[in-house]
């Protein structure tokens, strides 16, 4: 039998585990490790490895195939896209190298419109960066964000040139935990166009997002503008069966 703790059995423990691990980091027809593999990866038997991938196969998150493996499901894909995360780790799951041209960083009067965004005072100082995001040292975006400046005294100190949500988490102990987006589509002024070397009025796409830490704080207004030739939202949704 497979051994126990006070969360249950061992093979409901990995289970949970190798779930989550599908739902966030694996595609649709990618091989879980082998049997020997997990067993080595978790310090357990092969009978309750076995147990452990039954349970997910009784899910529907994998199917077996003998004398090859073990393969995620379909239905068990959830895009990455709907996990919050910032650019640089968006790039770095696409297998690309992120980088940033720091355009713009400085303290700013809150507009009515970014304040209400943020659950401000109209007036209130925010901390406004503009920046140009880079994969693989070619233009892939152009971002511009706004964040309340007492959640974030000296924010303009740090290096901005890396993951912004690195810098507030462990400069400010500040973590977006949750927030709404919106993607619309677009074309790209001169301006823009010169920034992401693309032609003026080449198809973009702007996605604005507010996000929120575990207190329900609005920590960020952001607006991304992607290249709508290098940048697409891949969303899988479920209908649920009903009762």
């Amino acid at each position: 039998m497979a051994s126990t703790t006070n969360a249950g059995p061992k093979y409901d423990q990995v289970r949970a585990r190798l779930a989550e691990r599908i739902r966030t980091d694996l595609r649709p027809g990618d091989a879980l490790p082998s049997e020997r593999e997990l067993m080595e990866m978790f310090g357990i038997s092969r009978m309750t490895v076995r147990k452990a991938l039954a349970g997910l196969e009784a899910e529907g998150l994998v199917y077996r195939i003998h004398g090859s493996g073990t393969y995620v499901s379909e239905t068990a894909l959830v895009s990455k896209t709907l996990r919050l995360t910032s650019f640089s780790e968006d790039m770095r799951e696409r297998g690309l190298r992120p980088g940033t041209r720091l355009l713009e960083a400085e303290l700013v009067p809150a507009t009515a419109d970014v304040a209400q965004r943020l659950r401000l005072s109209p007036g209130t100082q925010v901390a406004h960066l503009r920046r140009l995001r880079l994969a693989n040292q070619t233009p892939m975006a152009l971002e511009e964000v706004y964040l309340p400046a007492e959640l974030v005294p000296g924010l303009l100190d740090h290096d901005l040139s890396g993951s912004l949500y690195d810098v507030l988490d462990a400069a400010y102990g500040v973590r977006a935990v949750r927030a709404r987006q919106v993607v619309q589509s677009t074309v790209v002024d001169d301006a823009q166009a010169e920034l992401l070397e693309v032609p003026p009025r080449s198809p973009a796409l702007i996605v604005s997002r507010v996000a929120v830490d575990a207190r329900g704080r609005a920590v960020e207004l952001g607006t991304t503008l992607y290249r709508g030739d290098r940048y697409a939202f891949d969303v899988t949704i479920t209908r649920e069966a009903r009762s």
